[in-house]
Formats: C-alpha cells, structure tokens, sequence
C-alpha cells in the first residue's frame, strides 16, 4: 500500500512538475507543523497539490495544517513543502506519513526539514524559541516501520546514528545566530496525544533527557532515515509544559504562539536554505 501510493504520488507530482516547472529538481522537502504553514507562502515560483490528488499524502484533520504540498524555491533552492501532517492520534496508526516520506525519496530529495510546535521541558526555553533539534526519545507506542518491511526502500535493520544530521544541524545553528536568535539545541520526546501530558508524566520526560516535547516529528526522522534521506529538524516553542506554568494547554494556544514566532521561523528558514544555495556561475 505504501509503495504503491508512494510511486502513484511521485509520478503525479513529477508530472505537475513537468509541466508547470520543467526544470525543477526538489533538493529537499520542509514538513511544516501546526501555524508554521507561512514558510510555503515565501516560495516563489509555486505550485500548489492539494494532498486530496496524492493517494500518499495523510489529509490531516487538526486545525492548522492546510494540506497542500507546495513546490517552489526558497532563497534559491527547489524545495517542496508539506502544509500539514497526519498524526498518530488521528487514529491511522503510525505509519501515517510513511509513504509522504518515501514520496520524497522517489522524487530525488536530499534530505527532509521537520519542524513542529513543541513545548518546553524547561524554565530556560521559553515559549517563543526557536530549538534545533539534536535526538529524539519515542514515546509513541511503537515504530511506523513495524510490519512487513520493503526492501526497495531501506533494509530490514537500520542505524539511528546520527538520525538529526550533524552537517545540516550546523547549518541550521549558523542560520539561528545570523539572523539574531540565540542558538538552543534539545532532545524531542514524541508523545502520543492527543491529550496533552500530566506534570507526572513530564517529570518523567525530564529525568529520562528531554527538553522538548510534541506528538509528531519522531514517525517522519525515522521513516526518512530508513530510506536514506537526510534529516534536519526545528521545533518553535509554544508553551511550558504541564507544571512549569499556569497557562491552561490548548491548541488554540499553540496556534496563536506558533503565529507569534512565525516571522523569525521564517527568517530563519530562509537564512538556511540560503547557506545551502549554489553562488551563481561565474
């Protein structure tokens, strides 16, 4: 089912590509999480999927992402950008975005830029930073590779190491100091949703090495490892998690902050992407 859908979309998107930007060559694809859609509204030169044509793309059913796959450049470089996500607690189990993912891989990217709304594990990263992240701790009940596993795209058994690419994470670290943001790096524990975590449970998450935590990103690094491709992730901070605060947690909230930072996210993207970007011949 994954592979099948994963080449239908390739194809069809490589077509739309064909003939609306014939020479363009997607180096990399941007998941862009909960109120970060705004990225895929700097692109230029774009084109514009909606997931309803792409049998591999998860129609996500939460409030702030758009479901649209977006092609364009960004500050030079071709890039796709995925205006929204399927969840694990949506119910479709967790390999929700494995075929999107292996999608990109057929397609000729080089690696795949996460990001998410995340909360903050502690009082030093406060709600409005912006965390490249440096590992990942799954608390999700399971692997979106559990079953049958598919040759075609990776092996059986697989490394994490280096899951987050160090290369690209230094990249992403340059592009936070150049466009003034205090660099800050954290491990991410994907928690399973969707109700939000107990002070418990996020004592638990402190002790174990967590810094911040969300309910996505974890699926996508691991399916994109198993295929080979890259991985560089970013999580802009929404809140303090339960216990370090007063603010009453909802998504309501999570889509005004992430709006609130949404400006600097893209600065900062666009500051990356400009270090990958080719000097022009001659």
């Amino acid at each position: 089912m994954e592979k099948n859908s994963a080449f239908q979309a390739a194809g069809y998107i490589q077509a739309v590509l064909r003939q609306n930007l014939p020479d363009f060559k997607p180096r990399a694809a941007c998941i862009l999480g909960s109120g970060l859609g705004r990225l895929a509204d700097k692109l230029t030169d774009k084109v514009t999927i909606p997931y309803q044509d792409l049998a591999a793309f998860p129609i996500s059913s939460v409030e702030g992402h758009a479901g649209e796959l977006v092609a364009g450049r960004l500050a030079g470089v071709p890039v796709l950008c995925m205006k929204g996500r399927g969840h694990f607690y949506e119910g479709r189990g967790i390999g929700i975005m494995t075929a999107a993912i292996r999608t990109f891989k057929l397609l000729g990217c080089d690696f795949v830029f996460v990001t998410a709304a995340a909360g903050s594990l502690h009082k030093e990263i406060a709600p409005g930073s912006l965390v490249a992240i440096s590992d990942h701790i799954n608390l999700l009940p399971q692997s979106p590779l559990v079953g049958a596993n598919d040759a075609a795209f990776g092996p059986r058994f697989f490394s994490m190491a280096n899951a987050y690419n160090a290369d690209l994470c230094s990249l992403l670290r340059q592009a936070l100091v150049k466009n003034g943001v205090e660099p800050a790096q954290g491990v991410y524990v994907a928690w399973s949703g969707p109700n939000f975590e107990t002070a418990a449970e996020i004592r638990m998450m402190q002790i174990i090495g967590g810094d911040i935590v969300g309910m996505s990103v974890v699926p996508e690094v691991i399916a994109a490892r198993h295929c080979g491709l890259k991985v560089v992730a970013a999580a802009v901070i929404t809140n303090y998690a339960e216990g370090l605060s007063d603010t009453a947690l909802s998504h309501e909230q999570t889509l005004h902050c992430a709006a609130q930072a949404a400006d600097k996210f893209v600065q900062v993207m666009t500051g990356f992407f400009a270090e990958l970007a080719e000097p022009p011949a001659g």
